[in-house]
């Protein structure tokens, strides 16, 4: 009878627990409440005794998709969405794993945003963390699960809740602990306290959020403490959305004892940085601690407590939360990315040269057949050291940047091409100028690289006192001067952290891992190819790809076709929405034989094309942006046409193709005035 009675109550709590879930939530109790698995795909199916949905192997096959997909959805404030979520596999490590993604779709938006995406396989239920940025935009949710090799694959989800607050906040009240876990050790863990959960070693506090025995809290004690130095951890989710302000939470130490309690950040490539740590034992009651967090990119926050002895007592945690307004004793400005960052386009920004005389020169090069243009557009202002003004035996240039808040983790990415130089060693290097102590400390400097050809430098630095960072140009000799090129220099808060460790951006393919969504109904020798580096035919193609002047980009190859041959590139299916579209992207059209390029909308359920934009013949040896504004409220795919020119020197290339919602930024004039024939069909609306 017992037993049966904790049934009913469970059973009970689970009903209420539906009912009260908020919008964009659901226990999966009766329904999936208002969340619809779409029909081109597999279904999720709902659990027979409730409680989760799931889809598996027993009426799918690998690689098979099923699709959930949210009612519409608005966030005014800042929210969590937490996901209570399990990927199955037989025994064994797959080599093709289940996997299971989450998306947010805007409605004004013709792709959809990859906020999360896991596969690893588990025996037990899972918390997933997301923050969603306030927005006045309606969205959805849609999670996709992809099933994986193996005869028992399987993902379930047993609850999705969409709260007001931030992803790090937490009381502790609820069993999943907003997504906190402790990382295990053999004599030393943090616990939850209070309810009916009591300590006969330690007189553990009230719950300070309840102020009484009901509420729950966090917890670690020493009692069973072993060696000199045991750790316990408390991490929380990461966060996965810029965020910055106050974090604020309350704690408790027993009263003389010898412990070490300190709060650190982590991010994704395992740096540590220490936050705050407590520096006197505070009253016997709950303590209030603030402290300025700043999360540019992902991070956890890891609460640690160090004990020397088994004497060291207790040290209690609650009410964690986060106000994005900066604590009260804080009055340093914030760094801003903005102001430290340069394409150069209408001044120099906040850039400045030495006072003894011009070094670096904003200029503009018209595009042609021998000297590329910048790398933001190709049509744009970019800076050039050593001209022939001011080259010189001995010449050094120096370019300031503005100063940078010390104690912060940065990443500094900058373009960079070199002409003319017999040695390139040190013809442009970087220095950090601490200016308290005068100092200048090389961080980076050219080796080799290709000529002519923008190339993409990252650097990872972090200096205790303000700094600045300074481009520095050097001509050894008059024998060996050339030009140097520098453009689009962008200073960001975080390590610089390997694309392969990111999502892709939504909506952007820059071919440097694959083809994306894009495809082609044949593949031979005539077809788009991805490819790194110089063309194999001379005086067509480009050196390099537009993203590091390093990785890849798609092209066509002439020689391996005839005149008039044609080569098509297909986006994946994009939703129609009203308003707006603009596609970017880069293109590459240089050879004296080159021959057409054109972009095409087509539209779900129409036979044939219509023309968005062309270009024909020799354009430039750089590469040039192209800027399309387009309105479509059907589903619809782009599709790239190259066709071959008169001779083999005609191939074409594309590069950092990016679909946004919107009219385009800077919606220009991009005709390139050149012996070939260019049509304007910037804005077309059908």
């Amino acid at each position: 009878m017992l037993l049966r009675g904790i049934l009913l109550a469970v059973q009970a709590l689970q009903l209420v627990r539906a009912l009260d879930l908020p919008a964009g939530s659901c226990a999966f109790e009766e329904n999936t409440c208002g969340f619809d698995s779409v029909l081109a795909f597999r279904p999720w199916i709902l659990n027979e005794e409730g409680h989760y949905i799931y889809v598996d192997t027993s009426f799918a096959k690998q690689g098979d998709k099923a699709l959930l997909l949210s009612s519409d959805l608005q966030a005014e404030e800042w929210s969590c969405l937490r996901l209570v979520y399990q990927i199955a596999t037989s025994s064994g490590s797959p080599s093709d794993p289940s996997q299971l993604n989450l998306y947010v779709r805007f409605e004004d938006e013709s792709f959809d945003r990859l906020l999360w995406s896991a596969n690893e396989p588990s025996d037990s239920w899972l918390i997933a963390s997301l923050d969603l940025q306030n927005t006045s935009k309606k969205f959805k949710v849609l999670i996709e699960g992809v099933l994986g090799l193996g005869n028992t694959a399987s993902i379930a989800l047993f609850e999705i809740k969409m709260t007001t607050g931030y992803c790090i906040e937490c009381d502790f009240e609820e069993n999943h602990l907003c997504g906190f876990v402790n990382r295990w050790n053999p004599n030393v863990n943090w616990f939850v306290g209070g309810g009916t959960s009591r300590n006969s070693h330690s007189v553990l506090p009230q719950d300070h959020t309840f102020k009484n025995e009901l509420g729950h809290y966090m917890y670690v004690d020493s009692v069973y403490i072993k060696h000199f130095q045991e750790v316990a951890q408390l991490i929380s989710p990461m966060t996965t959305a810029p965020m910055s302000g106050c974090l604020s939470f309350y704690y408790q130490l027993q009263q003389g004892n010898d412990n070490v309690f300190s709060l650190y950040s982590r991010d994704v490539t395992g740096l540590y940085e220490e936050i705050w740590k407590t520096n006197s034992p505070g009253n016997p009651a709950w303590n209030l601690a603030e402290v300025e967090f700043s999360a540019p990119y992902p991070m956890e926050l890891i609460f640690e407590v160090a004990f020397n002895g088994p004497k060291g007592g207790y040290v209690a945690l609650d009410d964690i939360s986060f106000s994005p307004v900066h604590c009260q004793n804080q009055t340093e400005l914030p760094f801003s990315a903005i102001e430290a960052s340069c394409n150069f386009e209408e001044d120099l920004c906040n850039f400045y040269q030495d006072k003894e005389g011009p070094g670096w020169a904003r200029v503009k090069v018209k595009p042609n057949m021998y000297r590329a243009g910048d790398h933001t557009s190709g049509l744009g202002y970019y800076l050039l050291a050593n001209t022939k003004f001011t080259s010189q035996p001995g010449y050094i240039g120096r370019l300031y940047g503005p100063s940078l808040p010390g104690n912060l983790q940065y990443c500094l990415r900058f373009y960079y091409a070199i002409y003319g130089f017999l040695k390139m060693s040190d013809t442009l290097a970087v220095y950090l100028f601490e200016e308290n102590h005068v100092v200048q400390e090389k961080i980076w400097s050219v080796l080799e690289s290709p000529r002519g050809v923008w190339m993409q430098a990252e650097i990872a630095f972090k200096k205790p006192m303000p700094t600045k960072v300074v481009f520095m140009s050097l001509c050894k000799s008059f024998w060996d001067c050339g030009l140097v090129a520098l453009d689009d220099i962008a200073i960001e808060l975080g390590s610089c952290r390997s694309p392969e460790k990111l999502p892709p951006p939504p909506g952007e393919c820059t071919f440097e891992q694959d083809e994306c969504a894009f495809t082609q109904e044949r593949r031979n020798r005539s077809s788009w190819h991805r490819r790194r580096g110089e063309t194999p035919t001379s005086y067509t193609g480009p050196k390099g790809d537009h993203t590091t002047g390093v990785g890849y980009y798609m092209y066509i190859e002439a020689s391996h076709m005839v005149y008039g041959q044609k080569a098509h590139l297909s986006s994946g299916p994009l939703r129609g929405v009203a308003g707006k579209h603009c596609l970017a992207f880069f293109y590459h059209m240089y050879g004296a034989g080159t021959g057409l390029l054109s972009v095409y909308l087509k539209k779900e359920g129409d036979s044939g094309e219509s023309l968005l934009w062309r270009r024909r013949g020799e354009q430039s040896i750089s590469w040039l942006r192209a800027l399309i504004e387009y309105s479509c409220e059907r589903q619809h795919q782009i599709i790239f046409e190259a066709i071959r020119g008169m001779s083999i020197r005609s191939d074409i290339a594309i590069d950092d193709v990016k679909f946004q919602a919107g009219p385009c930024a800077e919606m220009e004039d991009i005709t390139q005035q050149s012996s070939g024939y260019s049509e304007d069909l910037n804005e077309i609306e059908y």
